[in-house]
């Protein structure tokens, strides 16, 4: 190995390091401990970097963005930056049992139908896979179920054994829904008690293979439903979506404050439908207001994650099966998914892990 110069000292380097912010955990790259390896040999430096959350396809990005800093802080000139990603599992509600097989449960809510919660989760669902997570998604809307028609996918699922079910998968994302084991026209005429053993079968009984996060597109309301759901659903976080419109942010609140009641950490508020641009002449109006979601997030101490505007190509793609993520990948609102998408991940991994398996089954026995 060549000696290093004593102008690329280690503790140079690392200084300089601290001095770069990952903008989704909003920390230093030591502080969030994402500093792997640093290797001098001679003028050349290489870094490796490790971030908590799925960032494939920004990976390159944040790369050339150290590169640069460390070139103009720290004197280097011949530098190359690695950046993978390790997603872990993390803590869920006390008295929960785990899922197995799946890492993270992430609720999607919201207080009020009709915000686009349903369009959002299939959109982060796949903008996480984008990003490099293995996804699943979970239609927990006995009553309304839309994912099937939003992910292309129709017909039974299969059952090798006769008792569990095989999630049904397209783009890459495994899923669940009732949709799948009704026609697209019957009517679920079930009582409260029915709705949430069939939920409760269909998260439990579905065959999920080693998912980094299962997104749960929950029905709209603050029911019964759904508080069974946050009690008994092991979950890791929620995201809150909601509109601008002060209707619509009363009802996410109160979404959010169940989730709250029960434990589970808010990860953000998504603001969807924030302003309208004309397809013909580019005029941007918020036609259901302005500022909403970010005055929630503020008075609840939450994140908004992001806003998304009310365009016709986002209604037009889920409705063929295809969402934007998949219809338009390089398009500006894909990108917004994205972000969203690394900024919820983000926010996840900043809780706190689960050390389940790491502790040993304790069997006491009479001898």
């Amino acid at each position: 190995m060549t000696e290093s110069s004593p102008m690329l000292s280690r503790e140079k380097i690392e200084q300089a390091l601290g001095q770069i912010d990952d903008p989704h955990l909003g920390l230093d790259l030591v502080a969030a401990k994402a500093v792997r390896k640093i290797r001098i040999e001679g003028e050349h430096v290489a870094i490796d970097l490790c971030l908590p959350y799925p960032c494939a396809r920004w990976a390159d990005t944040f790369a050339t963005t150290v590169r640069e800093s460390l070139v103009s802080q720290a004197g280097v000139t011949d530098c190359a930056v690695n950046v993978s990603q390790e997603i872990i599992a993390h803590a869920v509600q006390q008295g929960v049992k785990r899922l197995e097989n799946v890492k993270n449960i992430v609720a999607i809510a919201s207080g009020k139908g009709g915000v686009g919660k349903s369009t959002t989760s299939a959109n982060l669902a796949l903008a996480l896979a984008a990003e490099g997570a293995t996804v699943g998604l979970l239609d927990a809307d006995i009553y309304g179920p839309s994912q099937p028609r939003m992910m292309g996918l129709s017909g039974q699922p299969e059952s090798t054994d006769g008792k569990s079910l095989e999630p049904k998968e397209n783009y890459g994302i495994q899923t669940m829904s009732i949709g799948y084991l009704i026609d697209e026209e019957t009517p679920m005429i079930w009582r409260g008690p029915m709705v949430t053993q069939a939920l409760e079968q269909l998260l439990n009984d579905t065959r999920w293979r080693d998912l980094d996060y299962l997104l749960i597109d929950l029905p709209p309301g603050t029911g019964d439903t759904q508080l069974t759901l946050a009690q008994k659903v092991p979950l890791s976080g929620a995201i809150i979506v909601t509109t601008p419109q002060d209707i619509a942010l009363l009802d996410a609140r109160k979404g959010l404050k169940m989730f709250e009641k029960v434990d589970v950490p808010i990860l953000g508020i998504v603001e969807n439908m924030s302003t309208h641009v004309c397809s013909a002449c580019g005029h941007e109006e918020p036609i259901f207001g302005a500022g909403g979601g970010q005055r929630m997030a503020d008075e609840a101490n939450v994140n908004l994650l992001g806003s998304l505007p009310l365009d016709l190509a986002i209604r037009k793609h889920a409705d063929g099966g295809r969402p934007t993520v998949i219809a338009a990948p390089d398009g500006a609102i894909a990108d917004a998914y994205r972000e969203i998408a690394r900024k919820s991940a983000a926010k996840l991994s900043m809780q706190a892990k689960d050390y389940s398996s790491k502790f040993p089954n304790i069997v006491i026995q009479n001898t």
